[in-house]
């Protein structure tokens, strides 16, 4: 089953009196249950892909559907709303509130949307992700992999259709990088989980089932040149 369906993904910005094409007629899918890395250097386009898949940017033309919704058929509110209950968000800075323990953290999406916690599924994720003995601490308190460790459980917990993690591992070191990785590929395993991740680097992206590449705004393939996937 796609889970994920963009075709020809258009965003074009003008900067210092030039046009920029951040996506130049980009088409991706994945399945469920697929974990697939988005890998380019800085400039290639990816997080802009990522920003559309997610539907926090529109594409200047093209579309995209999650779960067969398509995310340009709904207005501003609607987006937000799909976004919350389907699209789970994981950032290189963990974007957690500090005043807020890390249990307060992780169901924060679920209070937002007035929606009940299903108990044993939290402590299925929290036992997964090391957290049982962190859930009263504040996130300062916590070192960088426990942070983003909880912005994963946070994502996890409200099902959604996708996680999207953008440069993830971009604050950790090499170890907590790969401990990272690895508790993505657990969260595909386990809970049939589509991830798409958007990484520079490399052995992280080696944690997936498929590795797209972008150059300039393109998926290209490092063989055979540009390519259209989709």
């Amino acid at each position: 089953m796609d889970m994920v369906h963009a075709v020809n993904l258009k965003k074009y910005y003008i900067a210092d009196n030039y046009e920029v094409h951040a996506l130049d007629g980009v088409s991706l899918t994945a399945c469920e249950g697929e974990f697939l890395a988005v890998v380019g250097t800085s400039g290639s386009g990816k997080t802009t892909l990522l920003n559309m898949l997610g539907g926090l940017d529109v594409p200047d033309s093209g579309g995209v559907w999650i779960r067969g919704i398509s995310l340009k058929d709904l207005n501003k509110e609607e987006r937000t709303i799909f976004r919350r209950r389907n699209i789970g968000f994981v950032f290189q800075q963990y974007n957690l509130v500090p005043s807020l323990s890390v249990y307060e953290n992780v169901i924060l999406p679920l209070r937002l949307d007035g929606q009940g916690i299903d108990a044993s599924f939290l402590e299925e994720i929290i036992n997964l992700l090391g957290l049982k003995d962190k859930l009263d601490r504040l996130p300062d308190t916590l070192s960088g992999g426990q942070q983003q460790r909880t912005a994963i459980a946070r994502a996890l917990l409200t099902k959604p259709a996708v996680l999207l993690a953008d440069e993830p591992t971009g604050n950790l070191d090499s170890v907590t990088s790969m401990e990272v990785a690895g508790l993505l590929r657990s969260c595909v395993n386990r809970f049939r989980q589509t991830v798409i991740v958007v990484t520079h680097q490399e052995e992280v992206a080696q944690a997936a089932d498929r590795i797209v590449r972008m150059s300039d705004g393109r998926i290209c393939d490092p063989v055979r040149g540009f390519v259209q996937e989709g």
